[in-house]
């Protein structure tokens, strides 16, 4: 008797997959949509519209519009720390570690000054002020959550005599900000839309590194 595959097994049922998508495909309309009408003109009508999915689906995958504001943070968030994910994890075992910390921090500020990151950065801030529970949900799920996974790497590596950092929460995020300050800053104020030139990002995250390692490295 022929050999039949278990496909459920192997892709998940089919209308599990089909959730999914539409999942996606609002949260890439949600996007889209808080970035173009800020999350007080943002319409759950026009998300269903773009998303090509009917209202009562978009209130069944999010309960109102702060909870897919969330996620969509979330996820824009997640995206972006794909890249560097594996990078960090890595750090703490490392064996050149001004290389590994050039590497991650060229990738870091490559994902971090994403046009649409700095866009919603700059939403959420216009928006702190009366929404002030979207504005702890982006520092949550952002600085936050990769200052405490960085930190865990900076304990590591002050365990092995590679950095002599007592606080290593603040040091991650001394490392974090030498990074990024630079380039988050002139775009959250000039309003610049456009990616940065890579050589450009890549100079800032090199003397990150540089003047982090003048500070945290054993004398």
């Amino acid at each position: 008797m022929p050999t039949t595959l278990n496909t459920t097994r192997q892709t998940g049922s089919p209308d599990g997959g089909r959730t999914v998508q539409k999942r996606r495909a609002i949260l890439d309309a949600a996007r889209e949509v808080f970035l173009s009408s800020g999350y007080r003109g943002a319409s759950m009508d026009e998300v269903a519209a773009i998303a090509q999915v009917s209202k009562v689906t978009v209130y069944k995958q999010f309960s109102d519009k702060r909870s897919l504001f969330i996620s969509v943070i979330t996820s824009a968030i997640d995206e972006a720390e794909q890249g560097t994910h594996l990078l960090v994890d890595r750090l703490g075992q490392s064996t050149d570690l001004a290389k590994d910390l050039r590497t991650f921090a060229r990738q870091h500020i490559v994902e971090v000054t994403q046009p649409h990151l700095i866009q919603m950065r700059r939403m959420i801030i216009a928006e702190a002020g009366r929404f002030p529970e979207l504005a702890r949900a982006w520092h949550r799920s952002g600085p936050e959550r990769a200052h405490a996974t960085l930190a865990k790497q900076i304990k590591q590596l002050t365990a092995r005599g590679l950095l002599q950092a007592s606080d290593a929460l603040l040091a991650a995020q001394h490392l974090n900000y030498l990074i990024l300050s630079v380039p988050v800053n002139e775009a959250m104020f000039t309003g610049r839309d456009k990616p940065y030139p890579r050589s450009r990002l890549y100079r800032y995250a090199d003397e990150a590194v540089r003047v982090f390692l003048a500070g945290y490295t054993p004398i």
